[in-house]
């Protein structure tokens, strides 16, 4: 068996569906790879947006995914991918072509120390020694992936071993994946009881109850005891926004419900939640005063990494709520989701999403993101995954309940790199991955110019996406902030304005431009029955620059109305007011 073929034996072995590729490098693998129904390859245009196809399809299905890359700048251009599938712990392994071993370091063409390079960013970083090595090594890559703290792994396997034939290749063995260990029961009994003993306790979801698939067992807990639930962005969905205990997210993403839930907890209870910079917007949000904090995280690195833990427990999320739900059973006297407290906060959740939408219906040109965002919400409902990019303006996605999601899993946040165009192209690997699902991804200008290249590759393989561009003609963040300190715009601003409409049809895709807020759902509604017609759509909302959300705003020193006015003037856009 040549080494290629014991290769793709093993992503069969291991029930691997897509490999996303820039094909070229190995002839023999794609060979193999063509007569392989059960893999479907997928043919980027660039070799980056093999790594965020490939993040999505994890993020989706919570098993490991497989990109290719080949040597010199194919590997290359994949490690900004990587960078984001380290700090999202997503399972993406690379296997990846490089010289042959009779020539190494020798400067070949494309030669360069790519397993070095990946290690800074990957679980593990390794060269295949021989040919016969290939079935033990991919092993090792899907192990370590998968258990533990998930995370990229790659392989570099050289072009002379791949080609090699082996007469007595060892049988590929499949991996152990998921390979779970919950707390230390006395932990769990301690946890138990602050619980019970607190007045007003929070959930914080973060990504590791998404990647432990324990959204059910959180919401059951959650039910049980009468605790609320915030998260972080890679926390979402793992409860539906529309339940009663969602309260929304943490951080720069936070409005008026989750701040106030969040300021007024006497037992934060962090699950799976790093707390970084993002979730504590850069740590001007200190747990409140007189709180205590019981911190879960199957990463024992994790712990107290932020904040010192009055109690904390590894392991696996999953596991541990259930271990929590078990204890605190017996202890249970009454319905909970019945308290006061959650009845006033249901309330108030009313009170405020009625202010929501009022705010929402307001008429404007240019026109106002969270109405998009909100009519977004309405027209595709259900059964749809919203992919987030990382901007200024669709930073209103974010924020529940401005949108809200409506489905368990119906989101694939960015990470904490927040590498511009990720969004836009794993939009596409998610259509790939959950098909009957409505995909649609939040946008700016800048971040969608970062990954429009691939919108064509999903007219190439039926995979109909809807792209909504948040259009404030440059990097809104970047002459915002430049704006507030220094008084002047500076760069950022595009004064080359691409027609994206002109863009949409050249590649075949439904395209739109609305500059009016009165138009906002029928360009929706379009584009969805485009959807529903097989056709991809790209809708162009010119928006208002001068227009950040709650969070944003809170962040950058509690800037007014009035201030955003005097900063518009001062840039020469007063048509926006």
């Amino acid at each position: 068996m040549l080494g290629w073929n014991s290769l793709v034996e093993s992503l069969k072995a291991e029930k691997i569906k897509f490999f996303w590729t820039l094909p070229a490098g190995a002839g023999e693998l794609f060979e193999e790879l063509y007569d392989t129904p059960e893999i479907k390859v997928i043919s980027v245009r660039k070799e980056t947006s093999a790594v965020y196809m490939a993040m999505a399809e994890s993020r989706l299905t919570g098993q490991p995914s497989v990109c290719w890359g080949t040597q010199s700048g194919g590997t290359g251009y994949m490690l900004p991918g990587f960078l984001e599938a380290y700090v999202t712990c997503t399972p993406v392994i690379q296997p990846s072509k490089t010289i042959d071993t009779t020539v190494d370091g020798k400067g070949g063409e494309g030669e360069f120390d790519m397993v070095h390079n990946y290690m800074a960013m990957t679980k593990w970083s390794v060269k295949v020694p021989r040919a016969d090595r290939i079935p033990w090594y991919m092993n090792r890559a899907f192990t370590i992936a998968t258990n533990g703290k998930p995370g990229p792994v790659f392989v570099e396997i050289p072009a002379d071993l791949g080609d090699e034939d082996v007469a007595d290749m060892p049988k590929y063995v499949p991996s152990k994946r998921s390979l779970r260990s919950t707390g230390d029961p006395e932990l769990i009994s301690q946890a138990i009881k602050m619980i019970l003993a607190a007045e007003r306790p929070v959930i914080l979801a973060g990504g590791g109850v998404v990647w432990s698939r324990a959204a059910h067992d959180l919401i059951k807990f959650a039910e049980a005891l009468g605790i609320p639930i915030l998260t972080t962005a890679s926390g979402r969905g793992s409860i539906p926004e529309d339940h009663p205990l969602s309260i929304g997210l943490v951080g720069w993403y936070r409005t008026d419900i989750s701040k106030q839930v969040y300021e007024d907890t006497d037992l934060m209870i962090s699950i799976g939640a790093r707390n970084e910079s993002l979730e504590t917007m850069t740590w001007k949000y200190p747990l409140p005063e007189n709180c205590k904090f019981l911190q879960i995280d199957i990463d024992p690195f994790e712990i107290g990494r932020t904040w010192p833990p009055d109690l904390a427990i590894v392991g696996d999320a999953k596991l541990i709520l259930n271990d929590l739900y078990k204890a605190g059973q017996s202890h249970i006297q009454k319905d909970r989701m019945k308290s006061p407290r959650l009845e006033a906060l249901i309330k108030t959740k009313k009170d405020y999403e009625a202010r929501i939408e009022e705010e929402c219906a307001e008429i404007s040109s240019p026109i106002k993101t969270q109405s998009i965002v909100r009519a977004l919400n309405k027209i595709f409902g259900k059964n749809t995954i919203l992919v987030n990019e990382n901007g200024m303006q669709d930073l209103w996605s974010y924020m529940c309940p401005y949108y809200k999601v409506l489905d368990i899993g119906g989101v694939i946040p960015p990470g904490a790199q927040t590498i511009m165009g990720a969004g836009v192209v794993g939009a596409i690997g998610a259509k790939l991955t959950a098909p009957d699902k409505n995909v649609i991804c939040t946008t700016g200008d800048g971040a969608f110019q970062m990954g429009m290249h691939e919108a064509a590759t999903s007219v190439e393989y039926d995979a109909p996406v809807t792209w909504i561009i948040l259009d404030n003609y440059g990097l809104g963040w970047t002459y915002f902030s430049h704006m507030q300190t220094y008084g002047r715009k500076g760069e950022g601003e595009y004064k080359n304005r691409v027609d994206f409409t002109k863009f949409a049809e050249a590649i075949n895709c439904y395209g739109e431009r609305i500059d009016h807020s009165s138009n906002i759902e029928s360009a929706l509604t379009n584009a969805l029955n485009a959807n529903n017609d097989g056709e991809s759509a790209i809708l162009d909302f010119i928006v208002d620059p001068w227009n950040p959300g709650p969070g944003f705003r809170e962040g950058s020193n509690n800037i007014t109305d009035e201030q955003l006015r005097e900063l518009a003037n001062k840039a020469k856009v007063t048509k926006n007011f």
